[in-house]
């Protein structure tokens, strides 16, 4: 059970819940109850006292000059959501739309929205039944914070719109009078606390950092088969070299793939002295991945445990305090940087496949890595269209890398002049990871194969690889059998994505 108040909450605490490992509560303690109740308090007393408050006595954006009466003041938030109606495209996965939901709650626990406990619960309420609110991808520039996906949560609190609930789309009325659960009227400010945030690109962040990691060591243990099938010198990782070059990341990397090819001293008189880049220099591109790692964290995890919203509520001091936090520039900069990083893995894995099935340049494998005997050889294609449709799935991943944060617009009779795009590098890089994970499954695929054909030319000894490896053939043989007649491989292909995405290999104990 994770419990939230107002203190950190980590990557994988998002990751958890969101892929309903560990539930969630909010914390009963009373210092933090308390703390929420200020700030509501707060509030109530400085509308009872006619001070003007943005978004509560004011109109929105733009609209801040249009003073609201008194009378029309607990209308507002429902316009607010109601108007923000307008969002596009796909929806968010289940998964995505649970991880928007904790980044919400957890911003919104720290105490500075003027928020009532009311609402917190009925966000937990969402979470702990695996009542999932239906988020538009498309209409968040980013400033002011996810406006109109966040709309949608705001709506299925209030009891409108749709859900998923137990596998199905359904109506939140229903659902709700199902559980018993009371629809939240919203109180002055409280449209403006979950709207006027970050939360969709956040929820986004964290579950694509949580991809990423296990990216970087599949790709790590994907170049270990790729070397072996290419009859490749280990020697490019030997300790000694990569001390001269101290990225930490890097390092990391070296000694994974010496841990799975058993690296020792040089051979004095290697087969071939240079690999290729994509495998001699491996390290040097997934190691600025995990280089990229702790700062990224920073960023994301910075992001998820602040007061993201406008205003700002500090019912400890008795200020409204007008600024911009809703600006999502620290997400867009790790999701625009995250997607570089991963794209740069497929185009990694990509020129692996393409050494392995080329025989002028696999040291002996068969074309296209066929499995077929005899006369069959004459008909059999093995790998031929998967290395085509692998290049195809590096260059879409590649062409998602151009930054979305430099392409601000102007927007909202220009008060939000200036906005991130975070949402948008966000979905980008999810796209991006999705492509590179597609790829991973082929290049993984195709080094079983060249691994298993090295081992019955006599080139390999089974008993002579690393327990690791042995482990990754069998666990892909599972899914896959080895390719001696050509068949479709769209169905297996697919299990491979969803076994990288389940993490159901323990690859790197050092971690």
């Amino acid at each position: 059970m994770i419990t939230l108040d107002n203190s950190h909450l980590t990557i994988e605490d998002v990751a958890n819940i969101a892929l309903q490992k560990q539930n969630i509560q909010l914390s009963s303690a009373p210092q933090f109850r308390e703390r929420i109740a200020k700030g509501c308090n707060f509030l109530t007393c400085l509308l009872q006292e006619d001070g003007e408050i943005y978004g509560v006595t004011t109109g929105y954006g733009d609209s801040c000059t249009v003073s609201i009466p008194s009378n029309l003041v607990t209308e507002l938030p429902k316009h607010l959501y109601t108007f923000h109606g307008c969002g596009m495209g796909n929806t968010l996965s289940p998964i995505l739309a649970r991880a928007v939901l904790v980044a919400r709650l957890a911003s919104l626990c720290q105490g500075y929205s003027g928020v009532s406990e009311e609402l917190l619960e009925q966000l937990e309420h969402l979470l702990q039944h695996d009542i999932i609110p239906l988020i538009p991808e498309e209409g968040s520039v980013g400033a002011s914070g996810d406006l109109t996906p966040l709309s949608y949560v705001t709506a299925v609190l209030c009891g409108e719109r749709k859900v998923y609930y137990k596998g199905q789309i359904r109506g939140t009325a229903d659902v709700f009078r199902e559980l018993s659960i009371k629809p939240l009227t919203l109180r002055p400010k409280e449209g403006l606390a979950i709207m006027n945030g970050t939360a969709v690109m956040t929820g986004i962040a964290c579950m694509s950092f949580n991809r990423a990691e296990y990216l970087a060591q599949l790709a790590t243990r994907i170049t270990a088969m790729a070397t072996l099938a290419t009859n490749g010198n280990a020697h490019h990782f030997d300790d000694i070299l990569f001390q001269l070059k101290p990225h930490p990341g890097q390092q990391k990397v070296a000694a994974w793939l010496r841990e799975d090819l058993h690296v020792g001293e040089p051979p004095r008189n290697p087969k071939r002295l240079q690999d290729r880049y994509s495998l001699r220099c491996a390290p040097h591109v997934i190691g600025v991945m995990e280089d990229s790692f702790p700062w990224l964290r920073q960023l994301i995890e910075n992001e998820l445990n602040s007061a993201n919203d406008n205003p700002i509520i500090d019912g400890e001091g008795g200020h409204v305090l007008h600024g911009g936090h809703f600006y999502g520039g620290h997400i867009a900069l790790a999701m625009d940087t995250l997607k570089n990083t991963v794209a740069n893995i497929a185009d990694l894995l990509d020129r692996q496949m393409a050494l392995m099935t080329d025989t002028k340049f696999n040291h002996g494998l068969p074309a296209n890595l066929s499995g077929a005997a005899g006369e069959r050889k004459s008909i059999n294609h093995g790998f031929k269209a998967v290395q085509i449709a692998t290049s195809a799935w590096a260059a879409e991943a590649l062409k998602h890398t151009m930054p979305a944060s430099v392409f601000s617009r102007s927007t909202e009779c220009h008060n939000q002049d200036k906005v991130s795009m975070g949402t948008i590098a966000a979905r980008d890089c999810q796209r991006v990871l999705q492509l590179t994970e597609q790829v991973a499954s082929a290049v993984l695929l195709a080094c079983c194969q060249g691994v298993e054909l090295r081992i019955q030319q006599g080139e390999i000894f089974q008993q002579n690889l690393s327990p690791e490896i042995v482990d990754m053939l069998k666990a892909v043989r599972k899914i896959s059998p080895p390719l001696k007649e050509d068949r479709a491989l769209d169905t297996e292909l697919n299990l491979m994505v969803n076994a990288i995405q389940e993490k159901s290999w323990k690859l790197y104990k050092n971690h």
